[in-house]
Parts: structure tokens; C-alpha cells; sequence
């Protein structure tokens, strides 16, 4: 089949390229020439663990285009909208670049159907509205069906989600559209959910939310384990073997970020607010995550002696999880800010993230390694769980630290092995409890 898929972000080039690999015929559409360009060569604008090889591959099947020209749709089967949907200012989701996207496709003279497939996350009611929007205005209004089919994607692991899905959803308000788009995850095994386009728009703000809600609630458990002496990882192993609960998205520390979280949360935080609706979970959930960096800030400071002023802080990770380069409200971000709001010096490592001149941060070092990150520094912050981090040689960067301190901010280490090593070490919720031998 045919299809071209707008937008080359993390979402719509891991689709473009994906769907290729599945056999289709793909271009990738981007108003950025230059993108594009580099795309044309090879040149990934992301990282993405396997993305590069199977580019490569349907690049060279003639499989896969890309272009700047949203005319280069016409004569497709499915029109993927992958584009960008931010936070506004206040944190409702910013459907700007979506609304562009449509009124383009308004104008263009189209000979053949054209299956318009959602793939950015949008409010609930947006399929509809491209719909009518494009029934409205277009000159051959007969020619436009949109459909949902959000994506469920994972930085680090996105190629291995799209390929091996647990679920596909695909909302449509006539059962045709839906049995056309799931023709093209044809070869794929797993779960179809055909549904109407608002129950499918709601399901991908939904999975988010719970997710996001069951890490704002261990963080919240963490903190009652500071207090009474438990550990944190206990609680969440013992929960976690509750085939209801599960063990994924129980770990504490410094909280969700992300290009998708946090953004999503808000988002439907103001979608119930527009439907006269009091999303107080949801309230709760990205005021804990909110919070969490500024718990952290403050063991820092109890650790070092009551403040920040004039102390090297080494940070090991920048980017918001491992297996990524993506630092969009990562915790690392508001970690330095306020360390350096309260005079603290930083010093940082990751293996992926090299600059933050971009997010607005300067005046920082960046070490080659962890322990780069460590010399000289009274206290060392894990911030991003890399597998680098966890095989460090730890009596080495002792060593290499003018003081002691180790705040393990994503839980990686055992606090008996650290203390016997000579940390003075702190994790986030750990208490004084833990596994029996």
C-alpha cells in the first residue's frame, strides 16, 4: 500500500519507517528542508536503537522517500498526521501544527480517497473536527475520511513497539475504515481495539494518565518509607507480584518527564475542565511529580550540611530516561536550576547528552565519563538510570570525590554496599528496612 506520513519527529519517522519495513510504500513529509535533506542521506534528526538500519534498508528497496512538499500525498492510499502537540502556556494541548496540517490537505487537489489517519495525540473530538473541517472546505470533500490510531510508543524501544505492539487501537466511525487501516499492520500479531474515533482519542490520554498516576503514587508511598523506616522497593516488589497491580511503573525516585507525560496529563486535566469535569487524581498526580525535584534538592542540601553554596555537584544523566537523548522535562533540568539557583556548581555525564545550551541552561561542565563527573565533587546525584551508571566502579569514584555524598535519586544502588564503601548514601525512600537473607 501507499502512504505518506506527515511530521518526522519521534513519532512520525518511527512510523515512516516502520510502515516501510511492513512492505509499504512510504514518504516521510516535513516543512523542514533541511531535516529533510539530511533525512535523504541517511542523517537521523533523533536517536532511536535500531531506527538507523531500517531506514537504511527500505531506503535502498525504494521504499522509502521523504520530501518537503505535502503534495507529494497525492496518490496515496493513508495520510498519517504525526505532528507535534505541545503544552500551551497554560497546559492545554497546542493543536496548532495539527490545524495547519489539515487546512493544508484542504487544498489539495486529490484524484484518488485519501484515508487520513491521526497518529499525533489530540484531544477527544479532533478526528471529528478534521473531518468536517476537510468536508467543508475541500473541493472534493468526498474524498477525506479521518481516522484514529494513536501511538503507544517508547523512546529507547519505539522500533520494537511499533514491529511487536501489544495493542493497535484504531477509531473510525465507519467499521470499513477501520478494517483499511488495520490492512496495513498486516503481518503484525497482536490485539486490535476498533473503537469510534473519542473513545480512541481518550484511550492513548487515559494509558498515560494511569501510568503517570502509579509513579505519583509510589513517590508518595516513598515518602511515608522515609518516615516509618520501610523501603520502597520492598512495598513496590510485594505489590507488584499482585498479577492487578503489576510491577511496571513502581519505581521512585525523581518522577516521570518526557516528551509525553507530562504533557498529557495537563492536557486532559483542561479537556475535563472544558467538559465542566474536576480531574482531582489527575490534579494530584502532576502536583507529587512536580514536587519530587525539589525533595531531592532538599536531602542535597540536609546531606551537605544545611545549603548548597560553593558545593560540587557531580550528575550522572541527563536525558529523562535511559535509551534516549530526549531531555523534554527531563528531572535533570530542574535539578540544575536549582542547585545553581542556591550556588551549588554542577558538573554532569551522559552518555547520550552532551549540551543543555538548548534548553536554555549554560554555565556547566561536562565530564567524559562518570567519573569526570565525580572528581572533586562533594556529592554525586543519579539522575538518569543509564546501565553505565549501575557498573560503575564505585571504590574509584570515592576516590575521586572530595567529599562523600551519593544521592541515588533513582534507587540503582544498595544502601549497605554504598555505606560500606564509605557514602554517606541516601536514596529516595529506602528507609532502613529491607529483603531478609
Amino acid at each position: 500500500m501507499r502512504a505518506a506520513v506527515v511530521g518526522t519527529g519521534y513519532v512520525g519517522l518511527v512510523t515512516g519507517v516502520c510502515l516501510s519495513h511492513l512492505g509499504h510504500e512510504v514518504v516521510c513529509v516535513d516543512r523542514d528542508e533541511k531535516k529533510i535533506e539530511n533525512l535523504k542521506k541517511g542523517i537521523l534528526p533523533i536517536y532511536e536503537p535500531g531506527l538507523q538500519e531500517i531506514l537504511e534498508k527500505c531506503a535502498e528497496k525504494e521504499r522509502l522517500f521523504f520530501s518537503s512538499s505535502l503534495q507529494s500525498a497525492g496518490g496515496k492510499d493513508f495520510l498519517f498526521i504525526a505532528v507535534g502537540t505541545p503544552s500551551d502556556e497554560i497546559g492545554r494541548a497546542d493543536l496548532s501544527q495539527v490545524e495547519a496540517v489539515v487546512e493544508a490537505l484542504s487544498r489539495l487537489e486529490l484524484v484518488e480517497d485519501l484515508l487520513v489517519v491521526m497518529k499525533s495525540t489530540v484531544p477527544v473530538g479532533t478526528c471529528i473536527w478534521a473531518e468536517t473541517f476537510l468536508k467543508e472546505k475541500s473541493r472534493r470533500p468526498e474524498r477525506f475520511r479521518v481516522v484514529s490510531c494513536p501511538e503507544f510508543l517508547r523512546e529507547g524501544t519505539a522500533v520494537d513497539d511499533f514491529i511487536h505492539p501489544e495493542r493497535i487501537v484504531i477509531g473510525a466511525e465507519q467499521e470499513g475504515d477501520a478494517r483499511k487501516v488495520q490492512e496495513l499492520f498486516a503481518g503484525i500479531e497482536t490485539r486490535f481495539v476498533l473503537t469510534d474515533t473519542r473513545s480512541s482519542e481518550l484511550i492513548k490520554y487515559a494509558s498515560n494518565a494511569f501510568l503517570a498516576t502509579k509513579i505519583s503514587f509510589i513517590n508518595e508511598i516513598a515518602g511515608i518509607c522515609e518516615r516509618a523506616g520501610a523501603d520502597v522497593k520492598e512495598v513496590a516488589r510485594g505489590m507488584g507480584l499482585d498479577s492487578r497491580i503489576g510491577e511496571k511503573f513502581l519505581n521512585a525516585g525523581l518522577g516521570y518527564g518526557g516528551s509525553c507525560f507530562p504533557k498529557d496529563t495537563l492536557a486532559l486535566i483542561y479537556q475535563a475542565e472544558d467538559l465542566g469535569y474536576d480531574f482531582r487524581i489527575l490534579k494530584a498526580v502532576a502536583g507529587v511529580n512536580e514536587g519530587l525535584r525539589k525533595r531531592a534538592v532538599q536531602k542535597l542540601e540536609r546531606l551537605l550540611g544545611g545549603n548548597l553554596q560553593g558545593k560540587k555537584i557531580g550528575l550522572w544523566g541527563l536525558s529523562f530516561k535511559p535509551g534516549t537523548d530526549d531531555i523534554r522535562e527531563a528531572p535533570s533540568l530542574t535539578l540544575i536550576q536549582k542547585i545553581k539557583a542556591r550556588g551549588g556548581e554542577v558538573t554532569a555525564y551522559d552518555p547520550l547528552v552532551k549540551g543543555l545550551s538548548a534548553a536554555g541552561i549554560d554555565g556547566m561542565r561536562y565530564a567524559d565519563d562518570p567519573y569526570g563527573a565525580a572528581e572533586g565533587a562533594d556529592a554525586v546525584v543519579l539522575v538518569t538510570e543509564w546501565e553505565e551508571f549501575r557498573k560503575a566502579d564505585l571504590a574509584r569514584v570515592k576516590k575521586a570525590m572530595s567529599g562523600n555524598v551519593f544521592l541515588d535519586g533513582r534507587n540503582v544502588f544498595d544502601p549497605l554496599e554504598m555505606k560500606g564503601l564509605g557514602f554517606v548514601y541516601e536514596g529516595m525512600g529506602r528507609g532502613t528496612g529491607g529483603e531478609m537473607s
